[in-house]
C-alpha cells in the first residue's frame, strides 16, 4: 500500500573505476601538450599529411553522393538550357526562312510586274493589269476567272496576255470580275503564222494545257521544231506579231495530207496571278476641214 521510493544517485563526472579515470585524464593531457606543441613549433605536419591522405578516401566515399547529385543537377540545367536554346534558335531559323522566302517571292513578283509593263509598252494599244481570283482546269475546260469585270471597261472577246504571250481572250463579263477561255481551252483556235517563214494557220487547243495542235499544215508546209508562231492579226481580237507558242513535234506521213504538228504555249498558263488586258487603239477619225465661205460680196454686172 505505499510506494517504496529509491534515492536518486548523482551523476559522477568520472567512471568509479581509478584507473579509467587516470588514463582519461592522460589522454587529455597528451591531446593538449600536442596541440601546444604544434601550434608553437608546427613539427607535426608530415603527420597530419599523412593522416590527411590516410582519411581522404574516406571523406571522398562519403562525399560521393553529394558530389554526383550535384554533378546531375549540373547537367541536367545544362541540357535543359541546351535544349531551350536549341528551340530558339530553330524558332528563329524558321522566322528567317520565311521571311527570306517572302523576300524571294517579292522579288519574283517584282520582276514579273517588271516583265509585263516592259510587254504593254511594246503594243500599240494600251493595257491594264488584272489579278487571277480563280483557276479551272479541267481537261475540258481551261477557264480562269480575273478580278476586272465591266465597272473597269472589260467587254468580251477581249484579249488576255503576259509578259510572254497569249493567254487567252474574255467570254464572259460580269460587273466586277470576267471569265476567261485560255488559248489551250478546246474550244479556243487562234490564227497564227510562222515567224520564220510567216507561213499562216490554225492553233487549236485540246485536252491538254501546255498543248496546241495545228492540224491544217500540209507535209511539205516549212515548219520544224523551234519555231515560233506570233499572232497574225487577221482575226481581229488579237494584237498582231505577239507570240504564242513554240513548235515542240513535227511528224510527216506521206499516207496522210497533214502533218501532225505540236506547239508549247509560252505564255504562262498555269502559273502567275498577274494578267494584263489589252485594249487597242482606237483609230480616230479623220476630222473633217470647216467649209471656207467667202466674205466678199458677188459683184453685179450690167447686161449689155
Amino acid at each position: 500500500m505505499f510506494a517504496l521510493h529509491r534515492p536518486q544517485r548523482s551523476p559522477q563526472l568520472f567512471s568509479s573505476n581509478p584507473a579509467g579515470a587516470l588514463r582519461t585524464l592522460l589522454l587529455m593531457a597528451v591531446c593538449i601538450a600536442l596541440m601546444f606543441y604544434d601550434h608553437q613549433r608546427g613539427h607535426l605536419q608530415k603527420i597530419h599529411a599523412a593522416l590527411s591522405t590516410l582519411v581522404y578516401p574516406v571523406q571522398a566515399a562519403v562525399n560521393a553522393p553529394y558530389a554526383l547529385a550535384g554533378w546531375a543537377q549540373e547537367k541536367l540545367a545544362m541540357h535543359t538550357a541546351l535544349v531551350k536554346e536549341n528551340t530558339r534558335l530553330k524558332q528563329e531559323l524558321l522566322m528567317d526562312s520565311v521571311q527570306l522566302q517572302q523576300t524571294a517571292a517579292l522579288e519574283q513578283e517584282n520582276a514579273r510586274l517588271r516583265e509585263l509593263l516592259q510587254a504593254g509598252a511594246k503594243l500599240s494599244g494600251h493595257v491594264v493589269l488584272a489579278t487571277l481570283l480563280a483557276a479551272d482546269m479541267d481537261p475540258f475546260r481551261h477557264m480562269i476567272v480575273i478580278d476586272k469585270g465591266a465597272d473597269a471597261g472589260v467587254y468580251e472577246g477581249q484579249t488576255l496576255l503576259d509578259a510572254r504571250g497569249i493567254i487567252g481572250q474574255v467570254i464572259q463579263v460580269g460587273p466586277v470580275s470576267s471569265e476567261v477561255a485560255l488559248i489551250t481551252d478546246p474550244s479556243q483556235a487562234i490564227q497564227v503564222q510562222v515567224n520564220r517563214t510567216s507561213l499562216r494557220t490554225l492553233a487549236i487547243g485540246g485536252a491538254d494545257v501546255d498543248t496546241l495542235s495545228l492540224p491544217y499544215l500540209a507535209n511539205n508546209a516549212d515548219v520544224k521544231p523551234g519555231d515560233l508562231l506570233v499572232t497574225s492579226g487577221l482575226d481581229g481580237h488579237y494584237p498582231a506579231g505577239y507570240p504564242v507558242a513554240v513548235i515542240t513535234h513535227v511528224h510527216r506521213d506521206p499516207a496522210e495530207p497533214f502533218a501532225s504538228v505540236t506547239a508549247q504555249p509560252v505564255a504562262d498558263l498555269d502559273r502567275g496571278h498577274d494578267v494584263l488586258l489589252y485594249f487597242p487603239a482606237v483609230a480616230s477619225a479623220p476630222v473633217p476641214k470647216p467649209e471656207v465661205r467667202s466674205t466678199k460680196k458677188p459683184s453685179r454686172r450690167r447686161p449689155r
